[in-house]
């Protein structure tokens, strides 16, 4: 089986060698490394709930970028759609969480932008066209990387906001819900595979390239939207019970 690119994950492992194929790039890990000391300097003075979510955004990170999953994703459609899930909807937030800042107005009345800009990501690095682009250059994957986890940090930031308006933020969690949504259906219902880069890498894994891609559909349609229906749930129970919406949490002590 061979490959018509080399991701930076690397080329698809075979079952074989998957639990092999560790992504021990010296730039990767050090930056790893560096993230360290920079978020201690930056944090002191931050709560335990804040250094909580900073060690498992952390932890999340290094899972889907230095072991296995990494050259995983090279195979898999679904396992690259799976990690960008879980960047924006999972490292985003928690590091939203680990580095708010006590007053962020201009956050709150940017979120309409935040959101936009990041729908446009989202679905940019989803067409075909951008993601062979990402995944044939070693920049542009990083470029695909940072945008997708810079815009949806923005985006989370403004809705944990103390001062954003409590509708502003579920029309912007329950926007964001129904554009992923819609992005799954299309993925789940097309008729053919459309991503060639794992025309021939899903055999070895048990699926067809339109299964894998029908699976990649799901996450995105299901798993993908429960991080923001919790959000809004959460933030609609605070406002019925008389309380400080979920925007006012990024500031309690």
């Amino acid at each position: 089986m061979k490959q018509i690119y080399t991701p930076y994950c690397g080329a698809a492992p075979s079952p074989d060698a998957l639990w092999s194929s560790w992504n021990l790039d010296p730039v990767l890990l050090g930056a790893f490394v560096l993230a360290i000391p920079l978020y201690l300097m930056r944090s002191r003075g931050g709560t335990q709930a804040q250094h909580s979510a900073f060690w498992v955004a952390y932890g999340l990170l290094a899972l889907f970028l230095i072991s296995p999953l990494c050259a995983l994703s090279s195979a898999l459609f679904s396992i690259r759609v799976l990690h960008h899930v879980v960047l924006i909807g999972f490292v985003a937030p928690l590091l939203a969480v680990a580095l708010r800042r006590e007053t962020d107005e201009n956050s709150a009345n940017l979120l309409p932008l935040f959101f936009l800009v990041h729908t446009i990501i989202v679905w940019m690095w989803h067409a075909p066209v951008f993601y062979s682009m990402a995944l044939a250059s070693t920049s542009l994957f990083w470029v695909m990387e940072l945008s997708l986890l810079l815009s949806a940090f923005f985006l989370w930031r403004a809705i944990f906001c103390a001062a954003v308006n409590p509708g502003l933020a579920l029309a912007g969690l329950l926007a964001t819900v129904i554009q992923m949504g819609m992005l799954g259906a299309l993925l789940t219902f097309t008729e053919r595979p459309m991503f060639i880069e794992h025309f021939l890498t899903t055999d070895a894994y048990g699926l067809t390239a339109m299964e894998d891609q029908q699976l990649a559909g799901l996450l995105m349609w299901v798993p993908a939207a429960l991080p923001y229906l919790l959000a809004a749930l959460i933030t609609v129970f605070r406002l019925l019970s008389d309380k400080e919406p979920l925007a006012g949490v990024g500031n309690r002590e």
